[in-house]
């Protein structure tokens, strides 16, 4: 028996269980942003990574057109929260522009569409109890890379989390160890080629997929009306089972 591979199973299986518990939610009104904000605050205080100089933890593209700011709810408690920007040629808004704008402009350039995941929290209590919560927070941003078709998916991070990235969404390191000034602190910029590896990423870790509805749900809007806040249950387990299509290589990725 190959012990790496059923190790593997094992860990997409308690995943993919896990999932059963958890509801997305994307945020829209003033009374969730403000949780949201909470959440950040409690996050970047026991990381000892408050912004330089001010404690303000909603900003002007939390709310950019492009912007996708989600709740994830474990046994209806807010647990964690992600940030994630569509960036294209014609809307070149996203976090990662502050710190590495030489290499967001060469992907522009080159015509590339990019998924740009920030504002990363989790519940300090609920991180040290629940140690899978980033597989579970940064799930929207593969999903988002379905729905948008997107090139690349990006990660700015501490050098200490890069090996995460690497090893569990085979990013590419593009730029080693930038100084930010918001936060005083070094971060590395790393990107995943969805062509190259999104089929193999959706294999090996099955509860990244999604299904139409709810890569719709997620990042679906009509013209210039924002939908009310929704609660979205993952779709990685009816994919799994096969009674959805998940993401399809060639057309997705």
């Amino acid at each position: 028996m190959n012990v790496h591979v059923s190790v593997e199973e094992s860990f997409s299986g308690r995943l993919m269980q896990l999932l059963d518990h958890v509801e997305y939610r994307r945020i829209e009104c003033a009374e969730d942003f403000r949780d949201i904000e909470r959440l950040r605050y409690r996050a970047y205080k026991a990381a000892d990574v408050l912004p330089v100089g001010g404690t303000r933890l909603l900003d002007d593209i939390d709310f950019d057109d492009h912007a996708y700011v989600f709740g994830v709810y474990y046994f209806e408690e807010l647990v964690s929260t992600i940030r994630l920007h569509y960036v294209t040629p014609d809307h070149p808004v996203s976090q990662s522009s502050g710190v590495f704008p030489d290499a967001i402009d060469d992907f522009l350039d080159a015509g590339l569409t990019l998924i740009d995941p920030a504002r990363f929290a989790a519940d300090p209590q609920v991180a040290a109890e629940l140690p899978v919560i980033p597989y579970i927070t940064l799930r929207p941003s593969i999903v988002a890379a379905a729905y948008f078709k997107a090139d690349r998916v990006l990660q700015h991070v501490r050098p200490a989390h890069s090996a995460f990235y690497r090893r569990v969404f085979y990013a590419d390191t593009i730029i080693e160890r930038r100084m930010t000034e918001i936060y005083g602190l070094e971060l590395n910029l790393l990107a995943t080629d969805t062509h190259k590896t999104g089929a193999k990423l959706l294999k090996r870790y099955p509860f990244f997929d999604s299904g139409e509805h709810e890569r719709r749900l997620m990042f679906g809007r009509q013209g210039e009306a924002r939908l009310p806040p929704l609660t979205i249950r993952p779709s990685a387990r009816l994919v799994a089972e096969g009674q959805i299509q998940g993401a399809v290589s060639g057309i997705h990725f």
